[in-house]
């Protein structure tokens, strides 16, 4: 029996994702989902030979830690625990200081910490759950793999913003750009696709789900994102506003007599499809209200679609080619009426959408454009075989 199984755990704020992933086969054994943590009914929901299960946790344990001890003993009545070979984490940010995975210690998990302040709502989440293994299995290796790494190689022109330079200087502000698991999984994939060595493509990729950012790949390398230091700027989402003039916050402000804070709440969680519908952050039931002719959704679809492509194509001048243009996450992978609405607005850039591919989520390479057009695809993402692998990697070299 394989004993290389890979634990992935994924901590936020008020959920827990995790998956044991063989990495070898790249078969996911099983995977769930852990919500409403930290209330009276919290669960957990997971899926193990392909049959749903659920897990009801005691009021007296639904903390993170109490979470990962639920985990773990389902883990155990299936019989999974005792082929857990090591654990990777998703960690949201790692700043400056980490450029690719680590294998953690207790000096890094200790410096870690150091970056809280770059993503208060994140990161100390995150670490909950590498604490709670240090405590619940002291004897297995961890590793972190952050969100923000693949984005360190963007260039200054990329990353620095048009404000005094001691603020990057001394406080670190700058582009960090996110979801950049997802971005090296789906650049490598589509690479093995069209047949390409990785350090020698160039894509466009859009990353569209509830969060949403696109990027710039530029022989198999960062070179431009839409996130920066938050996850807030770029790119509409489900509820986040993505750019906006910052004279509005101070407008807001003055006219609405609002705290800085009560405006970063509407621009994070009010926002986005969410703000502009009226309805909701869901894709799938604003295109209902949009067919049933609701005016409001119907423009936060062209809204959410004119902006992506607005952003592609800004992003398109970081690279000396396009490869592809590659659509994942959720609704990328997914909604066909917006990759439709995106690629029109790209007809500049010489994009035509193939109707009959598009409808079908793509061919057996992904691609949805027609043949006399550049190529467009759709890629799915996995971030948790990426951080399954890396976490194999690193643990292995030790």
């Amino acid at each position: 029996m394989n004993q290389q199984n890979i634990l992935v755990l994924n901590c936020g704020s008020s959920s827990l994702k995790f998956a044991v992933i063989e990495p070898q086969n790249q078969r996911v054994l099983m995977s769930g989902l852990a919500q409403r943590l930290n209330s009276s009914n919290a669960s957990i929901e997971y899926v193990a030979a392909s049959e749903t299960q659920s897990h009801t946790i005691t009021p007296q344990n639904t903390n993170h830690e109490g979470a990962i001890e639920s985990v773990l003993s389902i883990l155990k009545q299936h019989q999974l625990l005792e082929q857990i070979s090591a654990v990777g984490h998703r960690v949201v940010h790692g700043g400056e200081s980490y450029c690719e995975s680590l294998l953690l210690t207790s000096d890094n998990i200790a410096s870690l910490a150091q970056l809280h302040h770059l993503a208060p709502l994140h990161n100390p989440v995150n670490l909950l759950g590498i604490s709670a293994i240090q405590s619940l299995l002291p004897q297995l290796p961890q590793v972190a793999v952050f969100d923000t790494a693949f984005h360190q190689s963007l260039p200054e022109a990329a990353y620095l913003y048009g404000v005094p330079l001691e603020l990057y200087q001394e406080h670190g502000v700058r582009r960090y750009g996110f979801h950049g698991t997802s971005f090296r999984y789906v650049s490598q994939k589509a690479a093995q696709l069209i047949d390409k060595p990785i350090n020698e493509a160039n894509f466009l990729i859009a990353h569209l789900g509830n969060g949403c950012s696109a990027c710039a790949i530029k022989e198999g390398k960062s070179v431009d994102t839409s996130m920066g230091l938050t996850p807030l700027e770029g790119l509409m989402m489900g509820t986040r506003s993505g750019d906006v003039d910052p004279g509005l916050v101070d407008f807001l402000c003055q006219r609405l007599d609002l705290q800085v804070s009560d405006v970063m709440d509407t621009l994070n969680k009010k926002s986005g499809l969410l703000g502009i519908s009226g309805i909701s952050n869901d894709m799938r039931e604003i295109q209902q209200a949009a067919q049933a002719g609701d005016i409001r959704a119907n423009l936060a679809v062209e809204l959410f679609a004119f902006k992506i492509a607005r952003y592609l194509g800004a992003l398109a001048v970081s690279l000396p080619s396009i490869d592809a243009l590659i659509f994942t996450g959720g609704i990328g992978e997914n909604d066909r009426l917006t990759r439709s609405l995106v690629l029109e607005h790209l007809a500049i850039l010489g994009f035509k959408l193939d109707g009959t591919l598009n409808q079908n989520n793509g061919d057996d390479a992904g691609k949805i454009s027609a043949s006399d057009s550049t190529l467009a695809m759709v890629v799915a993402t996995d971030e948790e075989l990426m951080i399954a692998l890396d976490t194999q990697s690193l643990v292995a070299k030790a």
